[in-house]
């Protein structure tokens, strides 16, 4: 079986990609819906977000996404530690859907911080998903109602879209000109060559 990472930075459109793939027949474990879920979900890691995050992070007694995003996008320690929280049971999640898994071909994990917790290092290529900045910050500016100021603050916090891009094994162009699709269909088609 081939494991194929997606990644970029926020509002490259990752998901977009993923659910293209989706489309194509392809299983895709989307890292960042499985940690919403657990970050909702999963009493022990609410226990700490908590914990380190402070009580008011807390409203009706769920975590306030809003309040969290606010402390870890102008915070690198602050996000540094909510990925140490999250993400062992991001890959006990993605561990126990790898393995209903054994009869396909390929599999793609979709992960904004494949790099930054070495999940790629349980892969066998990586693809880098990547967009004109201004296509990005309108993007995010759409899907969350922020302002660009509070995108741009997001952007700077992670790892540079070009340091992901010279680690990935291959890139998708997705801003407002670039046809995705036959990009897919040649990454797939050199990803099966290799083999």
């Amino acid at each position: 079986m081939i494991k194929v990472g997606i990644t970029g930075g926020i509002g490259v459109g990752k998901t977009y990609i993923s659910n293209i793939l989706k489309k194509m027949g392809y299983s895709v474990f989307s890292s960042d819906q499985v940690s919403k879920k657990i970050v909702s979900e999963n009493t022990f890691v609410r226990d700490q977000i908590r914990k380190f995050f402070g009580e008011d992070i807390i409203e009706n007694e769920k975590i306030s996404r809003e309040k969290l995003a606010i402390q870890v996008f102008s915070n690198r320690e602050k996000l540094k530690k909510l990925n140490e929280i999250v993400h062992p049971f991001v890959k006990k999640e993605f561990d126990n859907w790898m393995s209903k898994r054994y009869d396909e071909k390929v599999v793609f994990k979709e992960a904004a911080i494949l790099f930054e917790a070495n999940s790629h290092k349980n892969l066998d290529y990586v693809v880098c998903v990547t967009a004109k900045l201004q296509d990005r910050i309108n993007r995010v500016m759409q899907r969350d109602k922020v302002d660009s100021d509070s995108v741009k603050k997001r952007i700077s916090m992670q790892m540079s879209q070009i340091e992901k891009e010279k680690l990935s094994d291959f890139v998708i162009f997705n801003s407002k000109d670039d046809l995705v699709l036959p990009q897919i269909i040649k990454v797939l088609k050199k990803i099966f060559d290799l083999q």
